[in-house]
């Protein structure tokens, strides 16, 4: 490969992805770090364009400096192929137990999980007989404080980081029912943690509500939320004891073991 002079013309996003992942995948080929100089030969890249794109990635945590001038893979891709991996096994649990939910109460039902300020639809059961169009597909997103599954994630952060998430946010609403303001969400949260579910009241699409149970790993980690999605005006309270005992089945599936007072109840 022909190295790239200083002063070239901008490179196109496209051709800079390219060289980052050239970078990446000489760093993965050895287990100790790698000089400069070295990466710069193995790729063939200038070693100005090398140093400037490794400390683009170093600054995203892509890649550790252990010492000045050498270089090696970051801890960030460790937390993304762990985070890959979770959503994986999550949903190899859960597929069976939601399709047979789903087949019971004939509604959407929704896997989802946190990814910073909010939630990522995971995976769905789901059919057209349910008389409800399903917006958001799989792989949407949505905000924490307008989803039952999201108010869980919430419910579990410490009164300050909640306030933190309310500050970055702004709490913006959706609807007319959105919750917007964060004594009102407080209150909603509280009453989360008391009885283990969430809802959400038409707070994200008007006409839709949702009730969420929580799934827990193997470390007692809410890692995802398990909700119902149905028309406002159909959405049934007797759906709560299917849709805890299923996310309480995938939940164990995942090797998560419930305190002794729970189970004896």
């Amino acid at each position: 490969m022909r190295k790239t002079e200083p002063g070239a013309p901008a490179t196109p996003t496209i051709q800079v992805i390219e060289r980052m992942f050239a970078l990446i995948d000489v760093l993965a080929s050895r287990e100790e770090p790698i000089s400069l100089k070295e990466i710069s030969e193995k790729t063939g890249l200038h070693p100005s364009t090398t140093h400037r794109i490794l400390n683009d990635l170093a600054t995203g945590r892509f890649v550790d400096r252990p010492e000045a001038g050498s270089y090696r893979l970051g801890m960030r891709l460790l937390e993304l192929g762990n985070l890959v991996k979770a959503r994986l096994n999550v949903r190899d649990a859960a597929l069976s137990p939601m399709r047979e939910l789903h087949r019971q109460i004939q509604q959407p039902v929704n896997l989802s999980m946190r990814q910073g300020d909010e939630i990522v639809y995971v995976e769905r059961a789901y059919s057209e007989r349910s008389g409800m169009q399903v917006v958001r597909a799989i792989g949407g997103r949505a905000p924490l404080h307008l989803t039952s599954t999201g108010k869980l994630f919430l419910a579990a952060d410490e009164p300050q980081r909640v306030r933190a998430y309310a500050t970055r946010t702004g709490l913006a609403g959706h609807t007319r029912n959105s919750i917007t303001q964060l004594p009102v969400l407080e209150r909603e949260l509280a009453k989360a943690r008391q009885y283990g579910v969430a809802r959400d009241n038409e707070e994200l699409e008007l006409g839709v509500r949702c009730m969420a149970a929580g799934i827990y790993d193997d470390q007692a980690r809410l890692v995802a939320g398990l909700s119902i999605s149905a028309p406002a005006d159909r959405l049934d309270e007797g759906w709560l004891s299917k849709l805890q005992s299923t996310a309480a089945e995938i939940s164990q599936a995942l090797g998560y073991k419930p305190p002794a007072a729970v189970r004896a109840a």
